[in-house]
């Protein structure tokens, strides 16, 4: 395999010799662009938000609690007297246990159904029926299973990832280049060094794509999932916020949601772009 590679490399290297001077200039311009553009839409939905409630709230007092002014106004006495660091680390727990329930569950099974054609055609219309139904419908089979608490939570975040995870891993290995596979074949590769050096790299990239679809579907569904009984997180303080009539809290907890989930994309977009080859974030999109 190391007599290919080289080969390919060299075959490339003179278009990158030649444009070397003009393409890091002009991916840094693309990237400042991108930024500020961002930047722009971000300002003038915050401005559409503004506008709205100020349209909206006459002299109803309750409304204009929903101002961004007044949730960034309230937002330190939050972190400081409701401990929403507290509720962020709770929440940021159960997102990491759940995933990494999907991730044992959906990567080996998507490899096993990729790779037996049989397997595909006996589990595909079970698994696109489950895949179908929404997992917060498992919430009551989640509570009287595994009762209030932690552990129907983190289930109804497996359940709602894993789907992504098996779906990728299958394309992964069904696309995978044929001649990879003869190749370490051919040179009496053993099973573990057929996995570790063909398969892994040849659907990691697939594999980074079905986990930043799963963790935007884990940070959906996370909110309502914690709203079943449980004492802390986000959803839970979604629910106090809103019980207490602090409306201007209640939509700080929302901004927070959105930039943490924001954050989480773009960590999961920045390691499939590293571990690609270095592309551009654009590049995960």
């Amino acid at each position: 395999m190391s007599s290919v590679l080289p080969a390919r490399r060299e075959e490339g290297a003179l278009p990158a010799a030649q444009g070397g001077a003009v393409a890091p200039r002009s991916g840094a311009a693309s990237r400042l662009r991108g930024a500020l553009l961002g930047a722009a839409g971000l300002l003038a939905a915050l401005g559409i938000w503004w506008l709205a409630v100020a349209l909206l709230a006459g002299n109803n007092a309750m409304v204009a609690q929903f101002s961004p002014l007044r949730a960034w106004q309230v937002l330190p006495a939050l972190i400081r007297e409701d401990q929403l660091l507290t509720h962020v680390a709770t929440s940021l727990r159960r997102i990491a246990a759940g995933l990494g329930c999907a991730l044992l569950v959906g990567v080996p099974a998507g490899f096993a159904i990729g790779r037996l054609r049989w397997l595909e055609h006996a589990l595909s219309p079970t698994l696109q029926f489950l895949r179908m139904i929404s997992p917060l419908s498992w919430m009551p089979v989640a509570v009287m299973s595994l009762g209030v608490g932690d552990r129907a939570v983190i289930f109804l975040l497996a359940f709602a990832a894993v789907w992504p995870l098996i779906l990728s891993t299958s394309a992964g290995v069904a696309q995978l280049d044929r001649r990879w596979i003869e190749l370490g074949r051919s040179l009496a590769a053993t099973r573990a060094e057929m996995l570790w050096h063909i398969y892994v790299p040849g659907i990691a990239a697939h594999v980074l794509t079905g986990v930043r679809l799963a963790i935007g579907i884990l940070w959906i569904v996370l909110v309502p999932a914690e709203m079943i009984g449980v004492s802390s997180g986000l959803g839970y303080l979604i629910l106090d916020t809103r019980d207490r009539l602090a409306y201007s809290e209640l939509a700080a907890v929302i901004l927070v949601i959105g930039v943490l989930g924001f954050a989480l994309d773009m960590a999961a977009r920045s390691l499939a772009a590293r571990l690609n080859g270095g592309g551009s974030a654009e590049e995960g999109r």
